[in-house]
């Protein structure tokens, strides 16, 4: 049985798919289930943003340069995960959120119309506060994309460990030409 060996190809249009299904569901919970997102789950966006234009960037580039981008990509999903992992321990209590913004707003005195006037815009959701998509399971929506992020980091990483160059791209030689 023959083995595949995936092309940069390949897996930058994997990377380009992961990155855009995770952002077209975060989307898609907050538009369509009327969930207001706190401002963790805003930055846990960016690493997808930053892998879907490394895949697009990766796309357009040879075999071997392209697999260094990829292998930047990775790297991004792995920093992505780690922004997982703080909110979910924010969520768990197990440290206060490292954004001033995640807090409720605290109102100190003065009148009705000082408070008023002292509100944000738009609610903020605080950050401790996880949403949960299915009842039946368990995990917030910070601890589904801990776990999405360290696969998809994981799977990319695979594929770019398993890709080669394709026998049409020339590289120079490390060894001395022979006289």
């Amino acid at each position: 049985m023959r083995r595949m060996i995936a092309s940069t190809r390949w897996a930058a249009c994997l990377a380009v798919l992961v990155a855009g299904l995770a952002l077209g569901v975060a989307f898609a919970v907050e538009d369509w289930g009327g969930i207001v997102p706190c401002a963790l789950c805003l930055w846990e966006r960016w690493p997808y943003r930053m892998m879907l234009i490394l895949g697009g960037v990766a796309l357009l580039l040879p075999s071997g340069s392209a697999r260094i981008v990829l292998a930047l990509a990775v790297v991004v999903t792995l920093a992505g995960a780690g922004l997982s992992f703080v909110h979910v321990g924010v969520e768990q209590g197990w440290w206060p959120s490292p954004l001033p913004e995640c807090a409720a707003p605290a109102f100190h005195g003065g009148g009705i119309a000082e408070r008023l006037a002292r509100m944000p815009a738009v609610p903020a959701k605080p950050c401790d506060d996880g949403t949960y998509l299915l009842p039946a399971l368990p995990l917030s929506m910070a601890a589904m994309n801990l776990l999405y992020a360290l696969a998809a980091a994981l799977g990319l990483a695979i594929c770019v460990a398993r890709t080669r160059r394709r026998p049409d791209e020339h590289y120079p030689s490390w060894r001395p030409a022979a006289r």
